[in-house]
């Protein structure tokens, strides 16, 4: 009788060893679920401009002359070859676009036709296979919609970074166009792109240059960006924002930043861009002529300016998708400095009206130029 009992007993032993580690599985299975939820909850009013991993990313692979379908994928990896055409000759090219939450609730992304259009015209340049338009589009607001719980908040002042980008994938080892190509497309929220929001910053006149005459500086190649990295790092160092770049056959007229497109306004409230074929056609200051000319009936002048100019103007100020549009308060010219003296201390008022209306906009404010707006629902 003894014996049974204590078979019994333990029996009954397992049986509760065996409930306790179920009822810990059960428990410990909410708990993963709630850290990866609570990993969402960013500090959106604090978020600096880097990378953050999201849930999903678009892939596409072109092989044998075509585009595969493409999908959606968790896998953040990338696998290539060693002699990846992209490692041995920097065939890359890349977008940059953002998503917002609109003051009424919806997340929007803003003109990605345009981004579509620049991204085929670096290419063809480049000798790159074209991700088709619709496809490109398609796959854009796919991914957003994917990741909506990393679009930030209406009024946090973050947004969500969006980067499409194509490489060369298969094994090049003689100078030519790849074979083979991954489109991909990453998300990832971010705060402004310079700390402190939108404050004048000092940049300087530099003896680089950004890019070659005829060659790359009107497309978005990766090898554009690498070329500058050197310069902006030294930038950095010496107490300065950003680099002016000028015209590289010259070093006489204003092009752009490392970064970004430039702006001018001139002392009667006219404004003026830099008009150069190594450039880089920016979306943002596409739209903001836009808005001066069709909204706020700006005068807008397009053409060469050159350095002994600055002196002349008011305001001056960054545009592009990150930044959106940032004031430059001072150009320090080898030791010359050269202020701008409605942009001393804050953003002008001809760029404040251009920004407030360009990000009213955006954010849903203010009701937005045909096609200008794609809503992810």
């Amino acid at each position: 009788m003894a014996i049974k009992k204590t078979v019994k007993t333990a029996k009954s032993t397992k049986k509760a060893v065996k409930s306790v580690k179920k009822t810990a599985e059960a428990v410990k299975k909410p708990a993963k679920k709630a850290k990866k939820a609570a990993g969402k909850k960013l500090d959106w009013g604090n978020l600096p401009f880097s990378y953050i991993k999201t849930d999903k990313r678009f892939v596409s692979n072109f092989k044998n002359g075509k585009w595969d379908k493409g999908k959606l994928s968790a896998d953040d990896k990338v696998v290539i070859s060693e002699c990846a055409g992209v490692l041995q000759y920097s065939q890359s090219c890349f977008e940059g676009l953002k998503a917002y939450t609109t003051e009424d609730g919806r997340i929007v992304t803003f003109r990605p036709d345009l981004n579509a259009e620049r991204m085929e015209r670096s290419c063809k340049r480049l000798e790159m296979p074209v991700f088709p338009k619709d496809k490109f589009i398609a796959a854009v607001l796919s991914v957003i919609k994917a990741n909506k719980a990393y679009v930030p908040p209406y009024g946090s002042g973050a947004t969500m970074y969006i980067r499409p980008y194509m490489f060369g994938s298969n094994a090049v080892i003689g100078v030519k166009p790849a074979d083979e190509y991954q489109f991909r497309i990453f998300v990832t929220p971010v705060g402004p792109y310079f700390k402190g929001g939108v404050k004048p910053i000092t940049v300087r006149i530099s003896d680089m240059d950004r890019a070659a005459p005829h060659g790359t500086g009107d497309i978005k190649a990766g090898l554009n960006y690498a070329m500058s990295l050197h310069n902006i790092v030294d930038a950095h160092k010496n107490g300065f924002a950003e680099n002016m770049y000028l015209d590289p056959a010259s070093h006489t007229f204003i092009e752009e930043t490392g970064g970004a497109n430039i702006l001018f306004v001139t002392k009667d409230g006219r404004i003026v861009t830099p008009k150069s074929d190594s450039i880089l056609p920016s979306i943002t200051r596409r739209s903001i002529i836009y808005v001066a000319e069709s909204i706020l009936h700006i005068p807008v002048e397009e053409r060469r300016i050159d350095k002994k100019e600055l002196s002349s103007f008011s305001e001056c100020g960054l545009c592009g998708t990150a930044a959106v549009i940032s004031p430059i308060g001072k150009v320090v010219d080898h030791g010359k400095e050269i202020v701008f003296e409605d942009c001393k201390n804050q953003m002008g008022p001809v760029l404040q009206k251009l920004y407030d209306t360009l990000t009213g906009i955006q954010m849903g404010r203010l009701t937005a130029p045909k096609g200008w707006i794609y809503e992810i629902k």
